[in-house]
């Protein structure tokens, strides 16, 4: 088979002014970046008599490290759909150049199974990654300069909690000292960059209603502690508004097509493992103002993507899903049953049957919110049928709902029985109300607690001390009644990376907590996850080149 980057290369598209003119958008409406792409205004609205389109979150089973192929099945879910009449738009985010670098490849679905054009989606795109992180970093300089500037005045901060961020995997600035040398560079003080998708101007522009919201937003960005115990924030250095300007185009979200020119916006792009993992709020409320359905993922799996997609940004944009599409494979389900990592694509049923177990918890975690499920079998081209049928019969002994994705090879003919399937749940079995894991109201160790025990199946969390003392002040400041997002490894319920399968009788440790004031949350990072990744010993960078104008090895 072709790679992804030669099927999209090969695949004819249509100018963005036709998808757009598809969707009842004029062309003056639009920003075209060149013939393929375009921005469309964020408060663009549909007819009058137009109703809201039917959510749909995919969402998956504990990955492996090369995936389990969420995006390939948003994708084909929405061509499959296509292919039997319906209007179906996604709502995807955008990928991160770090992974695209490092691990991953790229991010913008696979074989023929794509949003596109696939190299520019997975590159610089329309620059918001950019526009974010110049914001996170103009604030930085901004202010470090006003601790210069005023040090003769008395001023002096007890605490900078503020850190700089790169769209790059460079472990070397985790941790940095900066204002080194003369004392006109500033005052030395410890800091260290983040990866942009972990920042929090990208939850922001990813949870901002409007521009006025995200102006709020901005301005009650909580840069650290004065000397006397006082709160710093952005809004009284001065400089919300030069902060917005930045992201004034940024915060439009991204128009684009698939390999079978269906719509697709592309906006914003946070990790589910160190943030909250989906898409901008206003990407997945223009899918739904558009579409008769609205397709969208949430990061990793459903213990952190789906997680937080229902108790963070559903309850800030007020979303309710009418069905949740769990994606399972034989390469993940047999990792789970214990098969040795470089031999996920042998035949091996028993395996099979064991990793089962990670399956049934994520279905049982997604009803635990109120959630009708549908499971997806993404398929592979090593999978047997024998195998295949093992997963059908279980999922029909759970009363659970199973189709067949194969749109990675087939485009949208592969997925037809997955969109029938998916129609068919929402007509006859639409989700409840959602059901979050904690109220707000509770304490934020309650609501750590909560996800930790009530999502993750553990037995209890152990705080740090640093941890307790962060929660203490952020209680007393006023911000104890965000939702929290827990940064863990996406690999397990646990925050033990190779504790595969269902595992149980384990604690969380909670070693800090990150004040997100602006994005009106609180990030509890557990265990040993990491905010700013590395790069793996043989970095995608390695097979990607410029051969003859072309680009190769992106996928």
């Amino acid at each position: 088979m072709k790679s992804d980057i030669e099927i999209a290369r090969e695949t004819p598209l249509k100018p963005i002014e036709e998808i757009a003119a598809g969707l009842g958008i004029d062309r003056e409406e639009i920003e075209a970046y060149g013939r393929y792409i375009a921005k469309v205004p964020y408060g663009l609205k549909a007819g009058e008599n137009r109703k809201e389109g039917k959510l749909i979150l995919v969402t998956a089973i504990t990955p492996t490290k090369a995936g389990i192929g969420k995006t390939t099945v948003s994708v084909g879910l929405a061509l499959g759909m296509a292919r039997r009449g319906y209007k179906a738009v996604l709502a995807l985010r955008e990928p991160s150049l770090g992974p695209c670098f490092g691990m991953k490849g790229g991010a913008a679905g696979g074989g023929y199974a794509q949003v596109l054009p696939m190299d520019r989606i997975n590159l610089h795109f329309t620059g918001d990654f950019h526009a974010i992180t110049s914001a996170n970093n103009m604030i930085s300089a901004l202010l470090d300069n006003y601790i210069y500037q005023h040090r003769e005045e008395g001023f002096r901060m007890k605490e900078i909690l503020w850190r700089r961020v790169l769209d790059v995997n460079d472990r070397s600035l985790r941790q940095i000292m900066t204002c080194l040398g003369p004392a006109v560079n500033g005052e030395p003080h410890e800091s260290g960059f983040d990866i942009t998708p972990a920042s929090e101007i990208m939850a922001i522009l990813c949870l901002a209603k409007d521009l006025d919201d995200l102006r709020r937003r901005i301005d009650n960005i909580l840069l650290g502690y004065t000397w006397d115990d006082r709160p710093l924030r952005v809004r009284d250095l001065g400089i919300g508004g030069a902060i917005t300007v930045l992201l004034k185009d940024a915060i439009n979200p991204n128009l684009v097509q698939t390999t079978e020119n269906t719509p697709a916006f592309i906006h914003g792009g946070p990790f589910a493992n160190i943030a909250h993992g989906c898409n901008s709020l206003l990407a997945t409320r223009m899918a739904q103002r558009f579409g008769d359905y609205a397709i969208t993922e949430a990061g990793f799996a459903s213990d952190l993507g789906a997680e937080k997609f229902y108790d963070i940004k559903c309850r800030a944009g007020g979303l309710k899903p009418a069905l949740t599409v769990l994606v399972a494979t034989l390469q993940g389900l047999k990792m789970h049953g214990g098969a040795d990592a470089s031999r996920l694509s042998e035949e091996n049923p028993e395996a099979v049957v064991k990793g089962l177990c990670n399956l049934d918890r994520h279905i049982e975690l997604i009803r635990s919110f109120g959630q009708s499920v549908v499971v997806c079998f993404n398929r592979f081209a090593s999978d047997t049928g024998a195998e295949m049928e093992l997963v059908r019969e279980h999922c029909a002994s759970l009363g659970v709902p199973f189709a067949v994705n194969n749109a990675f090879n087939e485009g949208g003919r592969g997925a037809v029985e997955l969109a029938d399937l998916v129609v068919e749940t929402i007509e006859k079995h639409p989700s409840a109300d959602l059901e979050y894991a904690y109220p707000l109201e509770a304490s934020v160790r309650e609501k750590i607690e909560a996800v930790a025990c009530r999502v993750y199946g553990a037995d209890g969390v152990d705080f740090s001390e640093e941890a307790l003392a962060h929660i203490e002040e952020a209680e007393r400041n006023g911000f104890g009644g965000f939702p929290v997002c827990i940064a863990k490894t996406q690999y397990s319920f646990s925050q033990d990376p190779k504790a595969y399968g269902s595992p149980r009788g384990f604690r969380i440790a909670i070693r800090d907590i990150v004040v997100n004031a602006g994005a009106e949350m609180l990030v509890a990072v557990a265990g040993s996850i990491i905010r700013m990744p590395g790069l793996p010993k043989s970095p995608q960078a390695l097979r990607i080149d410029l051969v003859d104008g072309q680009i190769t090895g992106l996928s």
